[in-house]
């Protein structure tokens, strides 16, 4: 079963500014405008890292913060994270789980367990960028279905920082490494999850990645609904009249139900949204889009619960990329995991 061990992170040390010009969220929902908009905030801020203009400079630009003491080592440890945030149902939540490091190893060994299909363009995107830093810039998100392993201290947290409406807490824990009895969900990651998997078929030495756990009975864990915004509609679904339940179509301003018999929302969506596809957490954005003209339809979906989720993991089946929202995202920039 998988084990949680501490590791010596790398963290940016006091000289490289305040911590709110350093973060960012994960490099994946960064999109051109808020790229340009997080490299002027520092020169160090972690998206020179992540979304660098190409892997040798991230190489250069980490290779020299370390040097310079933009970045310290600290000892071992597992770290507790807490995150504040208000949800897109505008419900105040915290979720709370451990860093730690995790053994990379191939979904066939059963420690570890993907929802979502991922694409060889990322992968190979960040293969080159681990092999330019040999550093896991940032973490994967995993589930573990067992009550939560460590209480939150009692006292003042180590790291504390806001970035877009979240507040991310840590605090360092005791060097000791964690049993989990279960095996782990990503949650977010999978792309960077698998290529910590072949970064170690090149570099054994790379066993491990690192990770923030969440325990799935967490009261801060929450599974949001990502809807989607078609341009043009592939096929012509069932429809009848719009109840208040189940998936549901907007188009020509009117709701229709949508006949389906999966399980999954945005797995019956695939078969009439082909192309085109376009994505919001927000049911009223999705509306506002058709009512302006920039989607001929909106598709309003159920989020999938954290059982459906697993269940379907463990039965080895994926959902269609942004099946799942686990909002909010984790905060880059914290820690970094020096392989």
């Amino acid at each position: 079963m998988p084990r949680v061990s501490p590791f010596r992170a790398l963290r940016y040390a006091e000289a490289a500014g305040p911590l709110p010009e350093l973060v960012a969220p994960p490099y994946d929902v960064i999109d051109d405008d808020a790229r340009l908009e997080y490299l002027a905030r520092s020169p160090y801020n972690v998206v020179h890292l992540t979304l660098p203009e190409s892997p040798e400079e991230a190489g250069r630009e980490l290779a020299e913060w370390r040097v310079g003491g933009v970045l310290v080592r600290e000892e071992p440890a597992l770290w507790f994270v807490a995150q504040d945030y208000v949800g897109p149902d505008g419900v105040a939540r915290t979720r709370e789980g451990i860093a730690g490091a995790i053994e990379a190893t191939p979904y066939e060994a059963g420690q570890v367990q993907p929802h979502e299909r991922t694409h060889a363009g990322p992968k190979e995107g960040r293969l080159q960028l681990l092999r330019a830093t040999r550093t896991q810039l940032e973490p994967i998100f995993l589930l573990y279905d067992a009550d939560p392993k460590v209480a939150r201290p009692e006292r003042d947290a180590d790291l504390d920082v806001e970035e877009g409406d979240v507040r991310t807490r840590l605090w360092r824990l005791p060097a000791e490494e964690l049993d989990i009895d279960v095996p782990l969900l990503i949650a977010d990651g999978h792309h960077r999850y698998e290529t910590a998997v072949a970064f170690r078929e090149e570099d054994p030495s790379a066993t491990h990645t690192f990770a923030v756990l969440v325990s799935s009975r967490s009261p801060g864990l929450e599974i949001f609904p990502t809807h989607r915004l078609v341009t043009q509609l592939a096929a012509e679904p069932v429809l009848a009249a719009w109840e208040g339940k189940g998936l549901a179509l907007y188009r020509g301003g009117e709701y229709f139900h949508v006949d389906s018999d999966d399980e999954l929302d945005a797995r019956a969506v695939e078969r009439y949204a082909a192309n085109g596809v376009r994505y919001t957490p927000y049911a009223e954005e999705a509306v506002a889009a058709v009512d302006s003209g920039e989607a001929e339809a909106a598709f309003l979906v159920r989020a999938p619960s954290v059982a459906q989720v697993a269940a379907l993991a463990a039965r080895g089946e994926t959902m269609p990329q942004k099946s799942t929202f686990f909002y909010p995202k984790l905060t880059s920039g914290l820690l970094f995991f020096p392989l």
